[in-house]
């Protein structure tokens, strides 16, 4: 795909709002009735480390982190307007947000997503994320898949 920009911003960004509103719709939809209780762990008003993606001054797609502690990192809303899906776009934002969260000193990258999100678990399996026991809030909750990866701390910053 070409003519894709990514930036660096935080969750004030308009873009990123109005992509995480079509998110949560998204997910609203495949999570049912378990939405509310995904849905209180996906604020994003402390979130400081936000990639979006444009494709001719339009925002297509979004990703952010968020510490977890001092070595590991935590992805949040990952979205790629459904126009634009499998295209490359999803892969080079969480590749984007990788190498920020290396460039700050972080180790590990963790996330969560649904069961019933399967071209999610594809995708982070097929760019080196491996399933995990659940961490956090997740702990016990049966619809949720938890997945790690090892960053390099090598790997150059978006710049």
């Amino acid at each position: 795909m070409s003519n894709i920009t990514l930036i660096k911003t935080d969750s004030g960004n308009s873009d990123f709002r109005q992509l995480i509103t079509l998110l949560d719709e998204d997910l609203a939809i495949k999570d049912g009735k378990d939405h509310a209780f995904y849905a209180q762990f996906n604020k994003v008003d402390a979130i400081n480390e936000v990639v979006v993606a444009y494709q001719n001054n339009i925002a297509i797609g979004c990703g952010a982190f968020k510490s977890l502690s001092k070595q590991t990192a935590e992805v949040k809303r990952m979205f790629v307007h459904p126009d634009y899906r499998k295209k490359g776009i999803a892969s080079k934002i969480l590749t984007a947000l990788e190498s920020w969260a290396a460039s700050l000193g972080f180790f590990n990258i963790v996330l969560e997503t649904g069961k019933k999100q399967f071209e999610a678990i594809a995708l982070y399996q097929k760019v080196g994320y491996q399933i995990t026991a659940n961490y956090g809030q997740y702990i016990g909750v049966e619809n949720s898949v938890c997945m790690a990866k090892s960053l390099d701390s090598s790997i150059n910053a978006l710049s």
